[in-house]
This record gives C-alpha cells, sequence and structure tokens, in this order.
C-alpha cells in the first residue's frame, strides 16, 4: 500500500481523564456538523464543528458506556452505567426531562452543564452492558448471572415513562461468567459487548443514522450467505453481537420478535458465525471490492452504501474478514480469512475504498482489504467478486493516542477525513490523502508552503512526544529490570551463607548513654555490606522490638516496636549504623528480656510498581499481558540477625574500676521521692533511712541458686588455657556481653556487685559447692552411684522479687545454650540414681499444690490472717528457687 499522508486540525480540549476499558469506552459521533462524544466519563459533549464551539455538556449519574444517535428523531440515546438507558431530546425547545443548571465551581467546561434528571431514563436496568436503536425497535444486552441476554423492546421516546411490558422478545445467548455473581450493583466488567445492525440490501433504508453508529447494509449475495433464507424472505434485520470471550453472534430479529409465539427451543435463533478467542471490540463493513472510478464516487454519494465485506476485530488484533466469493464450481460461498494485525486495538473505523482504520497505544494504522492484484472486469461484473487478500499490510499515519475513531469520505477529492479523540481528551480532525496514483508535484506552490510546513512540525511534534514516552517507559523498566537483577543476588548471597560468614551483616551491641539527663539503655545496629553488590532503591532495613510482659501483671502481653529505615545507598565496603534506645521508661521501668530482630525487606511493589503504573492511559492494555500481580506490601524478606537483651547485658558495676561509661549520669535511686522526703526528714546523728535501707532492714533480699557440673562448665569454658580458675571463668561467661567483662577477667573475680536499670542492687556470686557452706544443703553424693559430683553454684540476690527473676532466668537461657552445645558434641551425662529423682519431683510437686492452697486462703482471709499465709507462701517460693539438683 502506497504511503499516506495526514494533515491533523486541533478542535478543542476536554481535559478530562478517560476511565479507560473498564470503565465507559470514549465514543464519538458526527451528524452534519454536530459532534456528540463521551471520554469514559459521566460527561456527554455537545461540539459545533462549524462554529468551533461547545454548545451542551450533559452529566449523567454515572460512567457513560455507550450512546447513539437517532438524528431523524433529534433523541440521543445513552447508556449508563448500573444504571440504565436515558433518552435526550436535542430540541432547544422541549427539554421537559432534564434540568439545566450552571456549576459556577466547574472552570473547565465554559458552557452550563445540564444535568440528566432521572425522569429521562426510559429502560432502568443496572446489568444492561450494550444496545442499539432502530427506528421503532430497542435492542438490549444484559448480562445475567450465567448467560448473556439479548432483549427486543418498542423504541421508548424521550419524555415517555419506563414501560415494563413493552419487551417484544427475548433470547438467551452463551454462557458468562461474571465474577462474584450479579449483586446489587454490578462492578463494570473489563470488556463491554459490540451490538450492530445489519440491514438487508432491499429492505427499509436505516433512515436518520450517522455513519459509524453501528447499523449498515450489506449486498444481498453475503446478506443470504451469512444469515440464510429465513432473514432473506422476511426482509429483516440482524442483529450481530460480539461477546467479551470471543463470539461472533448473530439473531434475525424479525425472528426474535415472534420467538414468544414460536414452538421449540429460542435457543435456535442464535446463530455463532465464528470465534475470535479473544475479546471482540469491533464489527464493521466495507466495500472490498474495486470499482471504476466513476462508479465509485456514485456509491460514495449514496447515502447507504451496500457493503461486501463484514469485518470483526478482536482486541489483541485478530481480524476477521468475511466476504462473498466464487468457488472452482461457480458456486457463490463465504470466504472467511483471520489476519493478525498489531495490538493491543483501542478503536476502529471502517472508511471508503475498502480501508479500516484501528488504533493501538502507540500508532494510529490503516489497512486495504480491497484485492488489487486483479483488475476489475466491467464485461463480467456478476463474475467479478474476487477474494480477499492474503495478507494486510498496516501502513503507519503517525498519529497515536487515538482511542475513538469516526470516518466520513470526501467523493470530490478522494480522500477520507477523521475525527478522533486522543487520550489527553483532545478533539481533532485528520484529513487523509490515501490516492497512491496522485503525483508528486515537481515544484511546490509557495502559496501551500506554510501550510506545508505547519504539517510537518505537527508530524514532528506527534512522534517526538511518542518517542520520549517510549524513552521514558524503557528507561523505567531497565532501571526496574537491574534493581530486580541486584535484588536477586543479594538474595542467593544472603540465603547461601546461612551458616557461614555472611556477606550482609547486622551486629547489635548494647551501652548505656546518658540522654537527656536520664540513663539510656541503647541499642546499635550497624549494618555492614562485605558482598560485590549495593543496596540501592527498595532496600529497607527493618528492626523489631518485642518487650517481655510486665513481671507485675503477667497476664499483660509484650509490645512490639518495629523500625524501619530505608538504606538509600549501600555499596561494596560500606557500613550503616542505626542507635535505638530501649529504655527503661520515664517511670523507671524496663522488662527484660527485650528481643530485638534484624531483617532486609525489598519492596517489589516501590520498584517494579513504578515501571508498570502507566503515565498515559493508552499504557493501560499492555498491563494485561505482564503475569506480576502485585499486592500493596508484596516483598522479599530476608533475616540478618537476631538477639535477646537480658537482665545480665543490662547490669552496671558502679563499685569496680571500669570505663567512666559505666557510672551513670544521674543514680536512679535519687529520684525516688520516697527516698528524697526520708532524707529530709533525717536528723544529722540519727541512723540511717531511706527506702533502700528499710527495705534492706526488714525486707531480706530475694535469693535463687542454680548449680551447675564442674566438669561441665571447666570443658565448656576451660579452652585449654594454663591457670584456669572455674569460679572466675563462669562469671566471665555470664557477663560476656557486658562491658564490665574486661574488668572481671582482670581481677579474677568470681562474685560481682551490680546495679539494675531501675537503681536496685542485683549481687552475682559464683562458688563451688562442695568448698563453701550454703543454706540448702545439696546431697550430691546420692545423685549418681558413681560417686559425688562435683558443683558450682551460681547464687542470684536482690532486693527486688522482679529483678532477680530476670537475672535467674537470663542465667538458665545460657546453661540451656551450653548444654545443647555440649550434647551436639557427643558429650553424655553420668549415671544417676532415678529413685532419687523422683522423691525430688514429688516433693516439689508437694510444693506447688501447697501454693495453690495457700493462694487460695488469701482469696477469703481477713487482713491479719493473710499476713501469715504471705509468709507461708514467701518461704515455699523461696524453696522452689533453690531446687536439689545440678545441671549435667
Amino acid at each position: 500500500m502506497a504511503g499516506a499522508s495526514s494533515r491533523v486540525h486541533y478542535l478543542s480540549d476536554f481535559s478530562c481523564p478517560l476511565g479507560g476499558r473498564a470503565g465507559g469506552k470514549p465514543r464519538v459521533l458526527r451528524h452534519e456538523a454536530e459532534v456528540f462524544l463521551s471520554t469514559g466519563r459521566e460527561f456527554v459533549y455537545v461540539y459545533d464543528q462549524e462554529g468551533g464551539m461547545l454548545t451542551a455538556v450533559y452529566q449523567f449519574p454515572d460512567q457513560v458506556w455507550h450512546l447513539q444517535l437517532l438524528a431523524i428523531r433529534r433523541a440521543l440515546y445513552v447508556l449508563c452505567a448500573r444504571t440504565g438507558i436515558y433518552c435526550l431530546s436535542l430540541d432547544s425547545q422541549n427539554r421537559s426531562v432534564i434540568q439545566a443548571c450552571e456549576d459556577k465551581e466547574d472552570e473547565a467546561h465554559p458552557s452550563p452543564v445540564i444535568h440528566v434528571d432521572p425522569d429521562a431514563c426510559v429502560l432502568p436496568d443496572a446489568a444492561l452492558c450494550a444496545f442499539t436503536v432502530l427506528d421503532d425497535m430497542l435492542v438490549t444486552l444484559v448480562q445475567g448471572p450465567t448467560q448473556w441476554k439479548m432483549q427486543l423492546f418498542e423504541r421508548p421516546c424521550p419524555g415517555e415513562e419506563p414501560r415494563p411490558g413493552g419487551q417484544v422478545g427475548e433470547v438467551e445467548l452463551s454462557t458468562c461468567t461474571p465474577p462474584g455473581g450479579v449483586p446489587e450493583k454490578p462492578a463494570a466488567p473489563c470488556f463491554l459487548p459490540v451490538l450492530c445492525c445489519v440491514f438487508p440490501p432491499d429492505s427499509r433504508a436505516p433512515h436518520g443514522h450517522p455513519q459509524g453508529c453501528g447499523c449498515f447494509m450489506l449486498e444481498e449475495a453475503l446478506f443470504g450467505l451469512l444469515f440464510g433464507a429465513d432473514a432473506t424472505l422476511l426482509q429483516s434485520p440482524v442483529i450481530l453481537c460480539g461477546l467479551p470471550d470471543g463470539q461472533l453472534c448473530c439473531v434475525v430479529l424479525k425472528t426474535l420478535v415472534t420467538s414468544g409465539l414460536a414452538p421449540g427451543d429460542p435457543k435456535v435463533l442464535v446463530k455463532i458465525l465464528h470465534h475470535l478467542e479473544e475479546p471482540v471490540v469491533f464489527i464493521g463493513a466495507l466495500r472490498a471490492e474495486p470499482h471504476a472510478e466513476e462508479e465509485a464516487r456514485e456509491l460514495l454519494l449514496e447515502e447507504n452504501v451496500h457493503s461486501d465485506c463484514l469485518v470483526a476485530l478482536g482486541h489483541q488484533g485478530r481480524t476477521l474478514a468475511i466476504k462473498a466469493s466464487w468457488s472452482e464450481s461457480g458456486n457463490l460461498v463465504p470466504e472467511l480469512r483471520e489476519y493478525c494485525l498489531p495490538g493491543p486495538v483501542l478503536c476502529a473505523a471502517c472508511g471508503g475504498n475498502g480501508r479500516m482504520y484501528h488504533s493501538t497505544p502507540s500508532n494510529l494504522c490503516v489497512v486495504d482489504l480491497t484485492r488489487r492484484d486483479t483488475p476489475w472486469n466491467p464485461e463480467k461484473p456478476d463474475r467479478s467478486t474476487g477474494g480477499l487478500p492474503s495478507m494486510l499490510c498496516p501502513a503507519s499515519l503517525n498519529i497515536c493516542s487515538a482511542v475513538s475513531l469516526c470516518v466520513s469520505s470526501r467523493a470530490s477529492t478522494g480522500s477520507s477525513e477523521l475525527l478522533a479523540l486522543s487520550s489527553k481528551g483532545r478533539l481533532i480532525t485528520c484529513s487523509l490523502d490515501l490516492n497512491s496514483e496522485v503525483p508528486v508535484p515537481a515544484k511546490m506552490a509557495m502559496a501551500n508552503a506554510g501550510q506545508k510546513i505547519k504539517e510537518l512540525l505537527l508530524d514532528i511534534g506527534d512522534v517526538s512526544e511518542r518517542v520520549s514516552f517510549l524513552k521514558k517507559a524503557v528507561d523505567q523498566r531497565n532501571k526496574a529490570i537491574t534493581s530486580l537483577n541486584e535484588a536477586m543476588n543479594v538474595s542467593c548471597a544472603l540465603l547461601s551463607s546461612q551458616e557461614g560468614v555472611r556477606p550482609i551483616s547486622c551486629t547489635i551491641t548494647i551501652s548505656w548513654s546518658c540522654l537527656e539527663l536520664r540513663d539510656m539503655l541503647m541499642a546499635t545496629c550497624t549494618l555492614e555490606n562485605s558482598s560485590s553488590f549495593s543496596l540501592d532503591q527498595g532496600w529497607t532495613l527493618c528492626i523489631q522490638v518485642l518487650t517481655s510482659s510486665s513481671a507485675l501483671d503477667l497476664d499483660e502481653a509484650g509490645s512490639a516496636f518495629t523500625y524501619t529505615i530505608p538504606v538509600d545507598r549501600l555499596g561494596p565496603g560500606s557500613r550503616r549504623e542505626v542507635t535505638l534506645p530501649l529504655g527503661p521508661s520515664e517511670t523507671g521501668v524496663l522488662d527484660l528480656p527485650v528481643t530485638m530482630s534484624c531483617w532486609l525487606f525489598y519492596s517489589l511493589r516501590e520498584v517494579v510498581g513504578g515501571a508498570l503504573a502507566p503515565s498515559d492511559p493508552l499504557e493501560v492494555p499492555y498491563l494485561e499481558k505482564l503475569p506480576l500481580n502485585l499486592p500493596k506490601q508484596e516483598g522479599v524478606c530476608l533475616p540478618l540477625c537476631k538477639r535477646t537483651v537480658d537482665m545480665l547485658q543490662c547490669l552496671r558495676f558502679p563499685g569496680v574500676a571500669s570505663q567512666p561509661a559505666q557510672v551513670p549520669c544521674v543514680p536512679a535511686p535519687a529520684c525516688d521521692p520516697v527516698e528524697s522526703f526520708l532524707k529530709t526528714c533525717q536528723a544529722p546523728s540519727s541512723e540511717p533511712t531511706g527506702a533502700a535501707f528499710l527495705r534492706a532492714k526488714y525486707l531480706p533480699p530475694s535469693t535463687a541458686s542454680i548449680r551447675v557440673s564442674a566438669v561441665l562448665l571447666r570443658t565448656a569454658l576451660e579452652g585449654g588455657h594454663s591457670g584456669f580458675h572455674l569460679c572466675s571463668a563462669t562469671l566471665q561467661w555470664l557477663l560476656a556481653e557486658n562491658a564490665a567483662v574486661d574488668v572481671v577477667r582482670a581481677q579474677t573475680l568470681s562474685s560481682i556487685q551490680g546495679i539494675a536499670p531501675d537503681g536496685t542492687d542485683v549481687n552475682l556470686i559464683v562458688h563451688e559447692a562442695s568448698r563453701e557452706p550454703h543454706t540448702l544443703q545439696v546431697a550430691v553424693t546420692d545423685l549418681s552411684p558413681a560417686g559425688p559430683i562435683q558443683a558450682v553454684e551460681i547464687q542470684v540476690e536482690s532486693s527486688s522479687l522482679a529483678n532477680m527473676c530476670r537475672a535467674h532466668h537470663a542465667i538458665i537461657r545460657r546453661i540451656q545454650t551450653m548444654v545443647t552445645e555440649q550434647a551436639a558434641q557427643g558429650s553424655s551425662p553420668p549415671d544417676l540414681r532415678m529413685q532419687y529423682l523422683h522423691q525430688i519431683h514429688a516433693n516439689h510437686q508437694e510444693l506447688l499444690r501447697e501454693v495453690q492452697t495457700l493462694r487460695d486462703q488469701l482469696c477469703t482471709e481477713d487482713e491479719v490472717s493473710s499476713y501469715s499465709t504471705a509468709q507461708k507462701l514467701l518461704q515455699i517460693y523461696k524453696q522452689l528457687r533453690n531446687p536439689s539438683l545440678v545441671l549435667l
């Protein structure tokens, strides 16, 4: 096909975003000088092309899905989403069905906005998806729970009340499966069905329908081959229906009228012509048989041209063309050909000279369906019906962003004029010169030079805009692919090094610091990148701090806080530190232990979502081909480290020579209001008072002891060092994550006195149970038949029962880890006397039953009796905290 030249003229700008396929489909109709258009929103515009001005703007209750003009009656029929069909009279003297009011706040519309009254709805039905209107009939397509249903009504007129009894006929089409059934207010389908009406050549012409309104005539041969003898004998129009599942079917209108009286199955009235296997988006007809120049101009001057080719387009570009052709035996047979055009198809229109126009997100193309390789024979016109071309070669018109088309032909000049609506709401006209036989003049006239330059500049600007858009989209996708590749390398490096040294690591250190005149326990998380990859956009360091429940309220659940720190850029060999406060709170409470978890999160939505998000509505159809469906919080989570901060790590030891950071800025006991009051009341010569003194004098410290096998400790801690001191090594092992461990190691300490975060004292004493007497003597010799077991006793003393429990829990956690590691190395405990263990278990069970009895008594006794019960209960708790067992 020869190259085509185009001249684009800008008419108006409606500057409103389009609804896309899921909303209403943009629509442009032209009748004489008036242009009727909808942009997929709730507005319908009437534009005067000769005067170059907007004459009316109609606002409907919901999105406009389809509109059709019955020009001879000056009636505009509009399908409103989830509402029904409205009928508007375009005569200025008869607007009884609408209420006009000017919206002063909306400056986007220069003319008054006419709000359509609900009384203008002539056919209310929330399930209506398509319609076509004839002179006296209205055909609708309804989406049911399991079937598409075609209904026929007597055409309602403007101002008439809806008539439920006006239905004439009904038939069910193929099965459909709408998502979620049909709710009270059904959702908009992704693809709307297409309806059009085909008239036989000898029937009454479809008066009053503008070109491109979905009504056309087919020549007698093709009409009879497609729709059968019934439609030909009855001279009946045929309704063509293109469904979202790809089926192309037809129903003879006059048989549908009498289907209620006809016996048998009504489904036999439906004939399936073809299946495109993709949503049908356009049905049209054109003249594909070439004619002589004089006859072609006469046909173009007629109001209704008899078309000899039926075409249907699918969403992805699959095209069906049907034409009557002569077989080898001399009979007329329908010839069906399928073509593959560039897609996805946004809109299409049929023009003169056998040409069809279709728009994609990147271009507007024209194809020629006439077979020009065999010359037309005027001597045998009946035998001149040739076949369809073997292939279609689309020619680009260098126009993009067209979402709705309307074509008109000019017989005098042999050119076509396109009326198009762009994706940005711009109404344009395009004059096309598609005559390949017109010679190119050797010398351009000076009068046309300026106009030619303007046309070239418009073409350059259009192509430049399209290239800029495509370049931006390609750059975004390349950047996203590079980031995804880097994220894949980081993920593989971390997941493949779970046991050894990790290429990207995070370490947590604990220290005390003075913050706003208060001692605060600070956690420093150091993220270090030792790999050869970079952490760029999309990576986030997440730190979760999970506190335990309060010791005073065990039923209270712990709280969790998650900190997210974006990793802007962390190259190879770089590190980043994040410092977080852990407590204590303003009341001096620090619920221990605290569990800290660190992980890296890669947000796919942040990286890939930006590349997939269309910056132009035309890019929406491309998203169907992408299998990636991203939820709001989709991403990749890579764990780095986990650490538990307990009481042993938070203890401070101001009584030993340590670094200045160990000395608290403001001692917590000095802030106690009770102690401050007692100090002011104390006489200079009296004995010391205060909360700490009274607590130490009248309330003995809470004590817990843990006995561990000396062999187990020596095996785990000795490490081949000479001059090994077991008690000091055990204390060093307990305080290995505390800053005071260097002082313990230097001074070979076996006991130390510390201060808890709330200011109370916590003492740690380590000694061998066989050398020093203690409160509860352990018969270590009765435990094993092989002989006495040497044990090390670890004692915890504190005036605060809660802090003593926290320290006791921290010690037990370390011993459990040690026992597990030694068991993994194959070490086994000595033989034990099972009878002795059973006896100890029975004694503890008896103590627990006694605890339950005393707790029940506390609920019923008075204040005097409950004091004695509480003392007994405290004694039993002390026995339970000092079990007669040795950890082996």
